[in-house]
């Protein structure tokens, strides 16, 4: 049971995640005019990388595999999302974003400090290489 936890943590905390990056493939035209809306330059270019970050970390963590890699992309990719997207205090939905993201961003470090868990790929390099 106590292997388990840190496993469905992993996926708990990266399906925000892919499900949003497979939404921006989707949706790409009105998420870059979403993104104009804030000043955003290069916005195909940001975009594109945000598909990137948020499918490959996502998957990254969920497999467990360069999961404290997946997670520090996460991590670094949400603090200018942040600043960017969720900084109208006056709003109280976009204070709710922006707490919401600093919750992640948590659970992202602890990733990116601790690892993926025993239920990971990650794991069994780790054992096979000590086994040796």
């Amino acid at each position: 049971m106590k292997a388990i936890i840190p496993f469905l943590g992993r996926i708990f905390i990266s399906l925000i995640f892919l499900v949003s990056g497979f939404g921006k493939i989707i949706n790409f035209q009105s998420t870059k005019e979403y993104m104009a809306m804030y000043g955003m330059p290069f916005r195909r270019a940001f975009l594109v990388l945000a598909i990137i970050i948020e499918i490959l970390g996502s998957l990254s963590i969920i497999i467990g595999f360069k999961a404290k890699w997946g997670a520090l992309a996460l991590f670094i990719f949400m603090i200018p999302t942040t600043l960017i997207f969720h900084t109208h205090f006056s709003e109280q939905l976009q204070l709710i974003m922006f707490w919401k993201n600093l919750s992640i961003m948590g659970g992202l470090l602890f990733i990116t400090a601790y690892g993926a868990g025993t239920i990971s790929i990650d794991e069994k390099i780790t054992s096979t290489k000590s086994s040796e």
